[in-house]
Formats: C-alpha cells, structure tokens, sequence
C-alpha cells in the first residue's frame, strides 16, 4: 500500500500547499520549484493566522482511495496489471503441476530423472519470486504516484476547509496508534467525508460505475492459492542437483 509513501508526502505536499494557499495573487508562469524555499516561513505565518480551535481528525488514505478521481485511476491501474496477474498465475500453476508430478513419480523416477525435475522446480520458483517482487514493486510505485497526484491537490482543499470551519489541528487517522499519532477519536471530529465530497465538486471526475473496485484497492494477488512451497522431495545430501 502507500501508506508510507503517503505519511512522507503529507508533510511535504501542506508545507507547500499551505504556502500556495498563503498567495492571493501568484506569479502567472513561475517555475514550480521556484517558491519551495520560503514555504516553511510561509506555512508558519499562515498558521500564526489561524484562529480555530477545534482539532478534527481525517483519513488520508481513505480520502485519496474514496474520491471519484482515485477511484477511478485505482480502478485503471487495477486493469493495466491484469495480464501480468494472468502471466503470474499461470508460472504459478505449472510449478504446481511439476511438483505434482515429482511427487506422483518420485518412486519411479531415477536419480539423474529426479535431479533434473527438481532443478526445474527450483529454476521456475526462481523466476516466479523475482517476477511477483517486481509486479509488486511496480504496482506499488504506480498506487503511490496515484495516491501523490491526489493529494497534492486535496491538500489546499482541506487546509481551506480547516481554516474555513474553525480547526486550529488535523491529525490523520491512516495509521491505527500505536503507529499513528491518534489513541481515540469520535465521528463528530472526522473531516474525511465532506473533503471527499469538496474533492469530487472540484475536480468534476463523475463517480466510478456501480460495480467497480474496491474504495481502497490491494496489492494484485498473483496465484489463486498460497505462493508455491519449496519442491517436496529433495536428492539424497550426497547427490546434490547437478549445476
């Protein structure tokens, strides 16, 4: 998930956002980068600004994951991996055939036979792994820029909503304590939904159709079943596989 990925982009992206919300009349043109180094200062100056009092909580993960417009690059990225998911599972149900046969032959079979099966075995759970760490990664990476894209344009939304209904603090709720920040807290407090509902006005994305994923996507499981074990018979310790 990005969970990680998105508690480090969460204070980056309200540094700079609180700097952008700061600005009544931007320079038209400037380079991106351009205003970064004074949005410290800048983010402080609006905070010394802030009047509200109230400390409200929000679910960052779950604002992102809800929003139409996440919902619906979720839904496409979801899409995009499907082949691969396919090609995953179908390494996966040969391994399984293999072992099968080791397993149904493996009294027949002689110790050159048996060897050169197991090796095979092992050279396709090999390759199967190290294709299920990259897909993973690679989604990974992908949910992540998705999450970030969303973000960095909700997050002047919710410093506005903040300010606009009298919050001096927003804490997020992603993480369950002890891992985030937040023991308790009650639905009077939580700001997730109208930010969502403000997110979709703003952005004008129409709702995913009835049926799509998931508000809050996973990971694409790559077999059907539990990942293939470690073949069930190995060669006598002195008659290793041959290289």
């Amino acid at each position: 998930m990005i969970s990680k990925l998105t508690r480090v982009t969460v204070a980056v992206v309200f540094g700079l956002s609180l700097f952008a919300f700061a600005q009544t009349d931007p320079a038209a043109g400037a380079p991106a980068g351009a205003a970064a180094p004074n949005a410290p200062s800048a983010a402080a100056a609006l905070a010394a600004k802030a009047t509200g009092t109230k400390v409200g909580t929000i679910n960052i993960e779950q604002a992102i994951f809800a929003s139409n417009e996440g919902r619906r690059d979720f839904d496409a990225l979801a899409k995009k991996f499907e082949p691969k998911q396919n090609e995953l599972k179908g390494l996966a149900d040969e391994i399984d055939s293999l072992k099968k046969q080791l397993s149904a032959q493996q009294d027949k079979l002689n110790e050159e036979s048996r060897d050169k099966l197991v090796k095979q075995i092992e050279v396709k759970q090999k390759s199967f792994d190290r294709a299920t760490q990259d897909a993973q990664e690679d989604f990974q990476n992908q949910q992540g820029e998705i999450g970030n894209k969303v973000l960095t344009k909700m997050a002047p939304l919710i410093v506005k909503y903040s300010s606009e209904n009298g919050y001096g603090m927003i804490l997020d709720t992603s993480q369950q304590w002890p891992r985030g920040p937040v023991i308790w807290y009650g639905p009077a407090v939580d700001i997730t939904q109208p930010i969502v509902e403000a997110y979709n006005v703003q952005s004008g994305v129409p709702a995913p159709p009835a049926g799509s994923t998931a508000t809050k996507p996973v990971r694409p499981t790559t077999t059907p079943g539990t990942k293939p074990a470690a073949p069930a018979t190995k060669p006598p310790a002195s008659t290793p596989p041959k290289q």
